[in-house]
């Protein structure tokens, strides 16, 4: 097996060590994050059956950015948030609505889904570790 230890040396202090690992029998830390800060496109949705419900919600957030010229430009992408977790998931459902800011903390997930016509399709989601609901500036 071999191992080796990656350290980085500042005024002689060991400041970050990783373990890198080449056997295939030994698994190493990864990391897959994601936080999102925009509104909610739709009220949530269950879906699934009793045994393994599922809350599907979309969230947009926006990118904004100046041309040559000067005029501004905002771009929105939105993301598919699912919630597997029984307190979050009826949280989720009680309390967030369509319009509302809210900060959504997890990790992302690629898959395939099967449209109504049999074709598949690739899908990207984020699998909620956390909700915050946001107070909206009107109410």
């Amino acid at each position: 097996m071999f191992i080796r230890q990656l350290a980085r040396i500042v005024n002689n202090q060991p400041k970050l060590v990783r373990t890198y690992c080449s056997d295939p029998g030994r698994i190493e830390k990864t990391v897959n994050s994601v936080t999102l800060l925009g509104r909610v496109g739709a009220d949530p949705q269950k879906r699934g059956n009793d045994a393994h419900p599922v809350v599907t919600f979309s969230l947009a957030t926006h990118s904004n950015y100046r041309y040559e010229s000067g005029d501004w430009m905002q771009k929105t992408d939105w993301h598919r948030v699912v919630v597997f977790k029984p307190a979050l998931r009826d949280a989720v459902m009680a309390y967030l609505r369509k319009g509302q800011r809210t900060m959504v903390t997890g990790k992302i997930s690629y898959g395939e889904i099967t449209d109504q016509e049999g074709k598949q399709r690739p899908t990207t989601s984020v699998i909620a570790d956390d909700v915050i609901f946001l107070q909206n500036q009107s109410q």
